[in-house]
């Protein structure tokens, strides 16, 4: 039986996920098959901001504006995710409105197409059948994507707040401080 693509939809890191990578974040899946998976960590910011570490992009977003980090696979590719007025300029749409640029979209073209844009160093990655068994092991917690999870003005507390969304016993999770002996 195909496991259910979840292309589209949040993965929440459960306290007891190992990779740190990983730990405490939300990832959004781009792609989801019987290959693999793809998705962007979307509460990461990093320190730098996409006008200096990218700043051919700098007139796509606020000069301020950090560059998240996506992921640990390839952590120097820019990837950008993008509210899409006009979705001809998509190349994937992973959530309503929401996606990735086609690959010869130009700056002038996704400005004019998008809304709301947001830059990624690295992303997610899982080979053919690793994401469902880390799914099934529980290291991960679906839950469906809201477009604000995206381009969330607090990412540092998307992690709780998703979790909160999701009621009963995660709704406790949410509050679990970092370290669980500080409580």
């Amino acid at each position: 039986m195909t496991p259910e693509s979840l292309a589209g939809r949040l993965l929440v890191a459960s306290t007891t996920l190992a990779d740190p990578n990983f730990a405490r974040t939300v990832v959004l899946i781009g792609l989801h098959s019987q290959e693999g998976a793809l998705g962007l960590v979307l509460n990461r910011p990093s320190t730098s901001t996409v006008a200096s570490a990218v700043p051919q992009l700098e007139d796509l977003v606020d000069t301020e504006e950090p560059v998240f980090v996506g992921g640990p696979v390839q952590s120097s590719a820019v990837v950008m995710l993008a509210e899409f007025e006009d979705p001809a300029a998509a190349g994937v749409l992973v959530l309503g409105r929401i996606g990735l640029p086609a690959p010869d979209a130009t700056l002038e073209e996704l400005a004019d197409a998008t809304t709301r844009r947001r830059v990624y160093a690295g992303y997610a990655g899982w080979a053919g059948g690793q994401l469902d068994a880390e799914i099934e092991a529980g290291d991960w917690i679906a839950q469906d994507a809201l477009p604000d999870d995206v381009f969330s003005l607090e990412p540092e507390q998307l992690w709780s707040r998703v979790l909160e969304r999701k009621g009963g016993q995660y709704a406790l999770l949410a509050r679990m401080p970092l370290d669980p002996s500080l409580n």
